[in-house]
C-alpha cells in the first residue's frame, strides 16, 4: 500500500512512509474489508474511514506540524487510524487527541490502537481519544500545532481556528455538495490564511443525531 502511494507520488516524505508502514491499517478497518485497498470504507454509524491516499495527503500536509513534542488534534477520529499515526509522529513528549461523537467508535478505536504500534503512547497518556462534538475541538489541550478534520464542514468552525496555535496548520474539508480540502495556516501574528488543496468527498461534519438519522 505504501509502495503504491510512493509510486504514484502521493507519498514523497520518508517520515510519512515510515509511519504508515508502522501503523497497520488492517487493525483499523472492519473485519472482512480489504485493508490495503485505496478507497474509503464504511465503518458503521454512517461514518467512513478515508482512503489511504487521503490519509497520506493529510499527513504530508501536516508533517511540519507533527514534529516530536508537538500537539495534534484529530476531529472525527473514527477507527483511530490517523490519530495513531499522529501519535507516532509527535512521540511520547507530544500529545495526539482524537475526538469522535459516536461512543461505540471511540470504544472500538481504543481497542484498535491497543493492538497497534501506538499502544504504548495510549497507555502513557500522550495519545487520547474522547467522545465529544468535534466542531468544538478539545479545549483542554489547546492550542494545537496540527488539526485534522475527517468530515466536511459547511464552513470552518471558529473554535477550531481559536484552538490552532500561531504557526499551526489545520487541514479540513469544506463544502456541502462540492467540497475542497482546505489548508488553514495561522500565522505567528494570529492572522489566518486559507488555500484549497484539492477537491474531495467526505461525509458531513454534523451532530451525532443527524449522523445517526436513518442509520
Amino acid at each position: 500500500m505504501v509502495e503504491h502511494l510512493q509510486h504514484y507520488g502521493v507519498i514523497s516524505s520518508k517520515k510519512v512512509a515510515e509511519v504508515m508502514e508502522a501503523v497497520d491499517r488492517a487493525l483499523f478497518v472492519p473485519d472482512g474489508s480489504p485493508p490495503y485497498l485505496d478507497s474509503p470504507m464504511s465503518i458503521g454509524y454512517n461514518a467512513t474511514i478515508s482512503a489511504p491516499h487521503m490519509h497520506a495527503t493529510c499527513l504530508q500536509l501536516l508533517e511540519e506540524n507533527l514534529q516530536p513534542g508537538m500537539r495534534a488534534l484529530d476531529i472525527g477520529s473514527g477507527t483511530g487510524y490517523l490519530t495513531a499515526c499522529f501519535a507516532l509522529m509527535v512521540g511520547p513528549q507530544g500529545h495526539a487527541v482524537g475526538v469522535e461523537h459516536i461512543p461505540e467508535l471511540v470504544s472500538s478505536s481504543i481497542q484498535n490502537i491497543e493492538k497497534s504500534a501506538a499502544a504504548s503512547l495510549l497507555k502513557e497518556g500522550s495519545l487520547q481519544v474522547h467522545v465529544g462534538d468535534g466542531r468544538l475541538g478539545w479545549p483542554e489541550l489547546a492550542p494545537y500545532d496540527a488539526i485534522h478534520v475527517g468530515a466536511a464542514a459547511p464552513e470552518i468552525p471558529q473554535p477550531l481556528i481559536d484552538q490552532l496555535k500561531p504557526g499551526g496548520r489545520m487541514v479540513i474539508p469544506v463544502g456541502n455538495i462540492f467540497q475542497d480540502l482546505k489548508v488553514v495556516d495561522k500565522n505567528l501574528d494570529g492572522s489566518v490564511s486559507v488555500r484549497s488543496e484539492t477537491s474531495v468527498r467526505y461525509v458531513p461534519l454534523t451532530t451525532r443525531d443527524a449522523q445517526l438519522r436513518n442509520y
